[in-house]
């Protein structure tokens, strides 16, 4: 493709025609600019050349599948974000899959006590901590782990900040876990 007929033409102008004719060459241009600031980025955070490589593939078709449904007035920033919050989920995946090291003692109490938990934690539990939240926390939870939204995209639906967004999880997911554990000791109490 030559991008050289494009080079005249703004990020704005490309991504217009690209949402008026769904015609992949306008978007081809408008992503090829930015390669090399997404692999930057996935560098940055990812810290290892292949996953960033694949990082930045993974970004570009999300942006083939998802740069409709947003109103973008400044792509390059936009593209940031989406490769930003792209890295910091694969972080999130990749540290929830990280062994912790543990002495015999450390696992069997916390076998025991996630087995308590997850064996009394019903549907019902679980709903009436998340009511039991603040708004704005119970709102950025249910997105964020149940309907599997991204940092932007919740702060695009919901008014929010990205750091808003960040600082409602943290504090809800926090307070879900103290919420639980309140009401798991509770109804042991009441019931024997």
């Amino acid at each position: 493709m030559n991008t050289d007929r494009h080079a005249d033409m703004s990020d704005q102008q490309l991504l217009q025609l690209y949402l008026q004719e769904k015609d992949n060459s306008w978007l081809g241009p408008l992503l090829q600019r930015y390669t090399l600031l997404l692999f930057g980025v996935c560098m940055k955070y990812l810290k290892d050349e292949t996953e960033a490589q694949d990082a930045v593939q993974q970004i570009f078709l999300k942006v083939i599948q998802e740069v409709h449904k947003y109103k973008i007035d400044y792509f390059k920033s936009w593209l940031y974000t989406v490769a930003k919050n792209h890295c910091l989920s694969v972080l999130r995946d990749k540290k929830s899959k990280i062994p912790v090291e543990l002495n015999e003692n450390d696992l069997k109490e916390e076998t025991e006590e996630v087995a308590a938990e997850k064996e009394e934690v019903s549907p019902e539990l679980l709903k009436e901590a998340l009511n039991a939240l603040n708004r704005e926390q119970r709102q950025s939870v249910t997105l964020f782990y149940l309907e599997k939204k991204s940092y932007q995209e919740i702060s695009q639906s919901q008014g929010y900040s990205l750091m808003q967004v960040k600082s409602f999880i943290q504090n809800g997911k926090r307070n879900l876990k103290l919420l639980i554990r309140k009401m798991l000791k509770e109804s042991k109490k009441t019931n024997g």
